[in-house]
């Protein structure tokens, strides 16, 4: 029994172990240093982890252009590539440099609302982020079994079997994160390397057979012409049908969201991580760079070089047209090697969308109180997201297609929030030129995901399905941990410790009285002071000190508790300010009987308001029936009643 015991504690020893996970801290960091304890790769390293999911889209881009655009699709892809690399790059190189701490541009957001708007506005992206994420661990998943059912030497055996081959690979997906990132980001590198390698090569030889074969480009010349009389209906085509290839912009949200991974300067500080911030813009810039390259060769050589009718559903170049052209140019030795490559890519693509979500919830859950505390650790989050995986594969039978619109939205949402987010960082600050620009391509993102809620509107009911479910289990939590001495540590400024010092020289229990401010002066104390001593039979004699709690952000959960003194006729007076006048009664109580080495005593009234809503008050403004919360909370951060600061209700 004693060893079952022990291993159940090693075992939870290992499944809540932190030290792999970036801080969860994000833009509240403070003055900590963020990479104590984390496993930071060079750029490009960390550039492989997202770009699995990033370049991974080459496996199905080109055939979704061919389906939207048709002879179009070179045309339609090079506006997708002037979007890449003077729209979405500019913009996350600022958030990178606004957010270096993997928050991603959530935080940016944040910073711009306060008090519960800016957490409900959070939640509600994350249940984007959530979409946009497990959606991409599903249906890369899903891209790869079916790539792996439809290789010429595998169908007979596999097919009908998508789904079991896609929860295989999810479960492949969560062992190597359930053993840590840096074998995550090991295996990132070399599936990148031989998927770019490889894909290189087969748009390399696409090039060549045009250049052999000039009447391609002729032919396609002619189809082009004769869908599109003029150069602005070709040039508007493009632009109407550039909401369907827009999953081509997927791999930014999550570049800057790993940025903790990213290894920066020696003299980095959280406060001023510059090599960090200009690494993660190195690793942005190739990443969109290369992806530029490669998406305009891959639309060039399958648009010139597969037949229209292959692309359709059904057809053999349906969702996999660098595959086909492998087969078809190289033989099926080579194609069944590039399969084998984009089988590797897809399946991890899922792995930057799974860094992306290990890294963004336990910087916002656990620190609005919106999650147990667990959350804060890698592992048991790894099982929460294969599972919830697992669940949304079944549901969708491992159909690409299916989920499609929830990917696309869940994606075209994150970039939208940052577009504004970024624009109106800069217009804030009076930079108006940039203010406008950014503003122009918000409204371009504004535009794409109106088109593909329009046109896809599971997408959306999907994520909001997830946004309802982060929410409900959000305020379950909120309410669970209610009564958590959340404060992480009391300061005192020098006038309330000399004021404490004068009263821990009395070799007795420091008593307090609590108070909620009114006018301040000498008589409102004398009244208060006399009214709790009489109802509490407390003696004249003993010396007591008044504390009271300014709330300034109720939404908030955990944070530090400043506390000042000041001397009001012959009144001592301690002013303390947090989220929770509950919360931060009883941690500076504890504080003190620390100090003191005896329990604190603190005197109350009774509140004259109902219990509901004295509970809501409570949960949202951080107020609501002190006396029996105060205690509350005590009781559970000390056990032993003998050592627990003493609650006092007279009246």
């Amino acid at each position: 029994m004693i060893e079952e015991v022990q291993e159940r504690s090693r075992f939870n020893a290992w499944l809540l172990e932190t030290d792999q996970q970036p801080d969860p801290s994000g833009f509240y960091e403070g003055e900590r240093e963020a990479t104590a304890h984390q496993h930071v790769k060079p750029w490009w390293k960390v550039m492989c982890l997202t770009g699995v999911d990033y370049f991974s889209t080459l496996g199905y881009q080109p055939g979704i252009a061919a389906l939207a655009a048709g002879a179009l699709a070179p045309i339609a892809t090079l506006v997708l590539v002037l979007v890449t690399l003077f729209g979405a790059l500019p913009m996350y190189r600022r958030v990178a440099k606004e957010s270096p701490h993997g928050d991603g541009s959530l935080s940016m957001l944040e910073r711009l609302l306060s008090y519960w708007p800016s957490k409900v506005l959070v939640l509600t992206l994350i249940g984007f982020v959530a979409t946009g994420f497990i959606i991409t661990i599903t249906l890369s998943a899903a891209d790869a079994s079916a790539h792996l059912v439809e290789n010429p030497f595998l169908t007979d055996a596999l097919h009908g079997r998508e789904v079991w081959i896609t929860l295989v690979l999810l479960a492949m997906l969560a062992a190597v994160f359930l053993k840590g990132f840096g074998e995550a980001i090991g295996i990132a590198v070399v599936l990148v390397v031989a998927y770019i390698g490889l894909s290189a090569i087969v748009v390399a030889n696409g090039f060549w057979r045009i250049f052999q074969n000039p009447g391609t480009f002729t032919d396609w010349t002619n189809a082009v012409t004769e869908a599109h009389a003029s150069p602005l209906a070709v040039l508007g085509a493009s632009l109407l049908v550039f909401p369907a290839l827009a999953l081509g912009l997927s791999g930014f949200e999550t570049g800057v969201v790993v940025m903790p991974l990213v290894k920066g300067d020696p003299d980095d500080t959280a406060a001023a991580p510059a090599g960090r911030i200009r690494n993660a813009k190195k690793l942005l810039t190739t990443a969109a760079l290369i992806m530029s390259v490669m998406l305009m060769g891959s639309a060039i050589v399958t648009t010139f070089l597969i037949p229209a009718a292959a692309f359709e559903p059904g057809g053999e170049a349906n969702g996999r047209a660098l595959a086909y052209l492998a087969h078809e140019s190289l033989g099926d030795a080579f194609g069944t090697v590039y399969d084998i490559a984009t089988i590797g890519i897809l399946w991890f693509a899922g792995a930057s969308a799974m860094a992306g979500l290990l890294n963004i919830v336990p910087r916002y859950l656990p620190r609005y109180g919106m999650a147990p505390d667990w959350a804060r650790a890698t592992r048991p989050l790894v099982l929460v997201f294969t599972l919830i995986s697992i669940v949304v594969t079944i549901a969708f039978k491992a159909d690409v297609d299916a989920q499609a619109g929830a990917y696309a939205t869940g994606v075209l949402a994150l970039m939208t929030s940052a577009a504004v987010a970024v624009t109106l960082t800069e217009w804030r600050r009076g930079h108006r030129r940039a203010g406008v620009f950014f503003g122009v391509v918000a409204a371009v993102f504004t535009y794409t995901i109106t088109v593909t809620i329009i046109d896809r509107p599971e997408g959306l009911v999907i994520a909001l399905i997830f946004i309802a479910m982060i929410v409900i289990i959000s305020l379950v939590s909120r309410i669970t941990r209610s009564t958590e001495l959340r404060v992480q540590k009391v300061t005192f400024d020098e006038p309330a410790q000399a004021l404490l010092d004068e009263v821990l020289l009395k070799n007795a229990p420091v008593r307090f009285i609590a108070n909620k401010i009114q006018a301040g002066d000498n008589e409102e104390y004398h009244e208060k002071s006399l009214d709790v001593r009489l109802d509490n039979h407390l003696d004249i004699s003993e010396t007591a000190v008044f504390l009271e709690v300014k709330v300034n952000d109720a939404s908030d959960f955990a944070t530090t508790v400043d506390v000042a003194g000041i001397r009001v006729g012959d009144h001592r007076v301690l002013r303390a300010t947090g989220p929770s006048v509950p919360n931060v009664l009883a941690a500076v109580l504890l504080a003190v009987t620390d100090m003191d080495d005896m329990p604190s005593h603190i005197y109350f009234e009774w509140s004259e308001r109902g219990p509901g809503q004295n509970a809501l008050r409570f949960l949202f403004a951080g107020e609501g029936d002190v006396p029996p919360l105060t205690h509350e909370i005590l009781r559970r951060a000390v056990p032993d009643a003998e050592q627990r600061p003493q609650v006092h209700v007279g009246g």
